[in-house]
């Protein structure tokens, strides 16, 4: 069962899927490279990406990186990323990405802004790992828990909700969210 998503003018379109709880898993020294231009739109995929998405090159390029945005991921860990992002930083965190056909897979991202020889931003760079299992089992619960948060109190406030509980989390931790990442 597919239906087509409504994507930017001017993107391509992909489908969105109906997921099939398989996971697949990136190879130990494989790593997913993407970049897209400031608004988040695909700019360049590798073939690793390409490989384990089921997306070919032409599907990508120009259709925003949330194409293989899994709908189980919590959005704040989005809110999260371009927090940081937009203050010029950097950010690690654990995602889970659909593929084309609905299967999923893990990674931890390193996204960083990219800037031109100007110091004006042109976009975001990101590499993507395979994460340790132990990881996996350790993320999964937190972010089942933020999840479940969203969906209970609808978009605005389940997302405001979420924010909450994972800076609590954080602080009862006295971590932040990369240093917490890169702990377990």
């Amino acid at each position: 069962m597919l239906k087509q998503n409504k994507l930017p003018a001017g993107s391509k379109q992909v489908q969105d899927l109906v997921l099939t709880g398989v996971e697949r898993r990136l190879e130990g020294d494989d790593i997913i490279v993407s970049k897209t231009d400031p608004q988040g739109k695909i700019t360049y995929v590798n073939r690793v990406f390409i490989d384990i998405s089921d997306y070919d090159e032409e599907e990508m390029l120009g259709a925003p990186h949330s194409v293989i945005r899994h709908p189980h991921m919590p959005r704040v860990i989005f809110k999260l990323l371009w927090e940081k992002l937009e203050s010029g930083n950097e950010i690690f965190a654990y995602v889970m990405n659909r593929c084309k056909n609905g299967d999923h897979y893990w990674v931890i991202a390193h996204v960083t802004p990219s800037y031109g020889l100007d110091g004006k931003l042109v976009g975001y760079h990101s590499n993507r790992r395979a994460p340790k299992p132990e990881a996996i089992k350790t993320i999964t619960p937190l972010y089942e828990r933020l999840y479940k948060i969203e969906q209970e109190h609808g978009r605005k406030g389940g997302l405001e909700k979420s924010y909450a509980a994972l800076l609590k989390m954080l602080k009862d931790k006295e971590t932040t969210y990369e240093k917490f990442v890169l702990s377990i």
